[in-house]
């Protein structure tokens, strides 16, 4: 099963949103319940994001949980980690029959590949800086830095990435501070000053006020 963490520093968080955004000040209380999770491991958390990649959430359960089943022989709820080695045994057939198109067979492998070779540093990831992790990560085929950077929020838990090529977070800054109007990235990123050194936890309350049901991967 996979393990479920949740972030030392959310208190202090909201805290600070609190007392510097006015935004923040309205829906921190109203959407106080539950908070950032960290699920499964690293490898786990990018294989999923690479199968989950222009199709539904529904659609991407059933692949993943056809993959993990494939990977253990058997059925799976497909609730567990899985480890590269078990990735690159299974052949390209095997794969395709996860459901998985060509490319993201391509993108699957690549990404074990680099796990088992340790081309990425994951031991060493708690200790590298944010800009380190995204520049090994987009280094693998089917990662880009939207992908990175929601591994730095939902994985690594980091607490102050602002991720402007999020299209709920710039239509969430839309609504909330500019009535709608359509905002640049340039725009965000002055009210996501306000945020720092909390940006993750921003972004999650702005992502919420959009959808209630909290933001996982």
């Amino acid at each position: 099963m996979v393990r479920t963490v949740t972030p030392e520093y959310w208190d202090e968080a909201c805290k600070h949103l609190a007392r510097r955004d006015r935004v923040m000040r309205k829906l921190i209380p109203r959407l106080a319940e539950g908070r950032l999770q960290s699920h499964g491991d690293a490898f786990t958390t990018l294989a999923r994001s690479v199968v989950g990649q222009q199709i539904s959430v529904k659609a991407a359960q059933t692949v993943w949980e056809r993959l993990t089943a494939a990977v253990d022989g058997g059925e799976t709820d497909g609730l567990h980690a899985i480890a590269p080695a078990a990735v690159l045994a299974l052949d390209t057939q095997e794969l395709r029959g996860a459901g998985l198109s060509a490319r993201k067979v391509e993108y699957l492998a690549d990404l074990a590949r680099h796990f088992e070779s340790g081309a990425v540093h994951v031991a060493q990831w708690r200790e590298m800086a944010d800009e380190a992790i995204i520049e090994e990560l987009v280094a693998i085929r089917g990662i880009g830095r939207w992908t990175a950077e929601m591994f730095l929020i939902f994985h690594l838990m980091r607490p102050n990435v602002l991720p402007l090529d999020d299209v709920g977070l710039l239509k969430g800054i839309s609504l909330n501070y500019f009535s709608g109007e359509p905002v640049s990235r340039a725009e965000a990123r002055e009210v996501g000053d306000a945020w720092a050194p909390f940006c993750s936890v921003a972004t999650w309350y702005i992502w919420r006020s959009l959808d209630p049901l909290p933001v996982a991967y």
